[in-house]
């Protein structure tokens, strides 16, 4: 079994470096090309299910990447959607790191809290689809550090578009094998 995250395309507040978390932004025309780059990387034949956020960002990336793989669109799961910002929420990240350093305060969701639901999502996506390689669309906070997490090591941002693969060894055990569409490094 493989899970393969994807964070979504790019939107318009991702270019302008706005907190996007809950707000249900859609893609740009550049985020639609990176979701279609993505497919790329993913590769055709090695995946049996996609699923999502439900944020249309997600969704969006998700289902561009359903159709360039010849699959049909998964279900979302609310678990993998994007770190709360609460008084943050559409704030350029300069400003929000100011006002709250190291994002803590404003009543923006603890990154413990995010990897909480991150690990919570792939037990379920492992149950619904047991023995299914499934590509997971959803957001860049959750995916860096849920599989932070799992690597024992602090993930670089991720970039919109890119590919991250998380295998399960013999015993069960989940490991890192691509990040941001390289092989990571051992830091």
């Amino acid at each position: 079994m493989k899970l393969g995250f994807v964070r979504h395309g790019q939107t318009q507040w991702n270019l302008e470096g706005r907190l996007q978390g809950s707000s249900d932004i859609p893609l740009n025309a550049s985020g639609r090309m990176q979701a279609a780059q993505a497919v790329q990387v993913l590769g055709a034949g090695q995946w049996d299910v996609i699923v999502s956020s439900p944020l249309d960002r997600a969704r969006q990336t998700a289902q561009i990447i359903a159709d360039g793989l010849g699959l049909e669109l998964g279900p979302s799961y609310e678990l993998l959607i994007e770190r709360d910002y609460a008084q943050g929420e559409g704030m350029i990240e300069a400003e929000a790191l100011e006002r709250w350093p190291g994002k803590i305060g404003g009543g923006i969701e603890p990154l413990e809290s995010v990897v909480d639901r991150g690990r919570r999502a792939i037990s379920q996506i492992m149950a619904d689809f047991p023995e299914k390689n499934v590509a997971v669309i959803c957001h860049g906070t959750i995916i860096r550090y849920t599989l932070s997490d799992i690597a024992g090591y602090k993930l670089d941002t991720i970039r919109n578009g890119s590919v991250a693969v998380v295998g399960q060894d013999e015993h069960g055990v989940l490991r890192l094998e691509l990040v941001n569409d390289q092989v990571p490094s051992v830091n």
